[in-house]
C-alpha cells in the first residue's frame, strides 16, 4: 500500500474561476495566479494516483483567508472524500482568527469524516500559533477526537520561491512546546526543523510530530531521505508529494532509491500514515 500524505484539489467552479478567486484571496493569487500553476478536481486526482500506482490519498486544502472561502472549499473536499471513500481522505481548513466559528467548522468536518486540519499558514492568514487564545479551543477540540495539525512551513535560508513564506522553525516549536500531546503534521520537512533533532531536548519535544515530503525535489537533495531519518526515525516521516504541483511518481522514485532499509521504505510510504489514520 502506498499513501500519499500531501495533496491538492479544487472545486470544478474555482479551477473555470481561477481569476475571482485571485482576487479575493492574497494566499491564492501568490500560489496560483500564474497559469503554469495546475488546478486539479479530484477526480484528476484519482486518475494520477491511478497512473502512479496510490491507493490513498490525504487531500489538504489551502490556507484561505477568510471565513467564508474555507467553509466552501471545504465543502468540496468534504464531497470529494464522500464520493471516492476508498480512495480520498480529508483535512479541511480554518481561519483561526474566525475563533468560535472555526471550532464550529472544524466540529462539521468531524461529522464528514476528516481526520485534521490543514494546510495552515500563520504568515498568510495572518494569525499567530503563540496566541493562546485563538490557538487554545482549537487545539482542544482537535485533541478531544483525536485529530491531526498539519501546517505548512519554510527554510529560514536557501533559495525564495512562490510560497515559501515564513513560518520558520523558530515560529513552529514554541507552538510545538506548548501542545506536546497534539499531533502535528509539518510540511516540507518542517522547514529544516528535523535537524535541530541533534539537540537532545528538541528531539524529546518532537516525539508528537512528523515531516511531510511534500515538494522535497524542489528544496532539498535525495540525502534529506537518508539524514532525516537518522536523525527523528523513518517513523516520523511521511510520504507527501504536494500534487498537483509535483506527480506522485517523482517523489516515489525519490524514496524508493533512496539508502534507507526497506522496513523504513515501507514505513514513510504507508506504515506511519495508517497508523496516524487508524487504517
Amino acid at each position: 500500500m502506498i499513501i500519499d500524505f500531501h495533496t491538492h484539489v479544487f472545486s470544478p467552479r474555482i479551477k473555470q474561476n481561477r481569476r475571482q478567486y485571485t482576487e479575493k484571496d492574497p494566499c491564492f493569487a501568490m500560489l496560483y495566479t500564474q497559469k503554469e500553476a495546475r488546478l486539479t478536481t479530484a477526480d484528476e486526482l484519482i486518475g494520477s494516483m491511478d497512473k502512479n500506482g496510490i491507493d490513498i490519498s490525504v487531500v489538504v486544502n489551502t490556507s484561505w483567508t477568510t471565513h467564508e472561502l474555507c467553509v466552501e472549499t471545504n465543502d468540496y473536499i468534504l464531497e470529494s472524500i464522500a464520493r471516492f471513500p476508498k480512495r480520498l481522505i480529508g483535512f479541511c481548513t480554518v481561519q483561526p482568527q474566525s475563533c468560535e466559528a472555526a471550532v464550529a467548522e472544524i466540529e462539521r468536518g468531524i461529522k464528514g469524516g476528516i481526520k485534521g486540519i490543514g494546510e495552515l499558514r500563520p504568515d498568510t492568514q495572518l494569525f499567530d500559533f503563540g496566541d493562546e487564545e485563538i490557538m487554545s479551543p482549537i487545539v482542544d477540540v482537535l485533541q478531544k477526537n483525536r485529530l491531526i495539525l498539519l501546517t505548512h512551513t519554510s527554510e529560514p535560508i536557501g533559495h525564495n520561491y512562490s510560497g515559501k513564506g515564513a513560518i520558520t522553525p523558530d515560529r513552529l516549536y514554541p507552538f510545538i512546546t506548548r501542545y506536546l500531546d497534539l499531533t502535528i503534521i509539518c510540511a516540507h520537512w518542517g522547514g529544516g526543523l528535523p535537524f535541530y533533532a541533534l539537540m537532545p531536548e528538541v528531539k524529546k519535544t518532537l516525539k508528537n510530530v512528523y515531516f511531510d515530503t511534500a515538494a522535497s525535489p524542489f528544496l532539498y537533495q535525495p540525502q534529506v531521505y537518508h539524514q532525516v531519518s537518522q536523525l527523528v526515525g523513518a517513523e516520523s516521516i511521511l510520504f507527501g508529494s504536494d500534487y498537483p504541483l509535483l506527480t506522485q511518481g517523482r517523489v516515489l522514485e525519490e524514496i524508493k532509491t533512496a539508502d534507507l532499509t526497506g522496513e523504513a521504505k515501507d514505513l514513510i510510504l504507508a506504515g506511519n500514515a495508517r497508523r496516524l489514520l487508524g487504517l
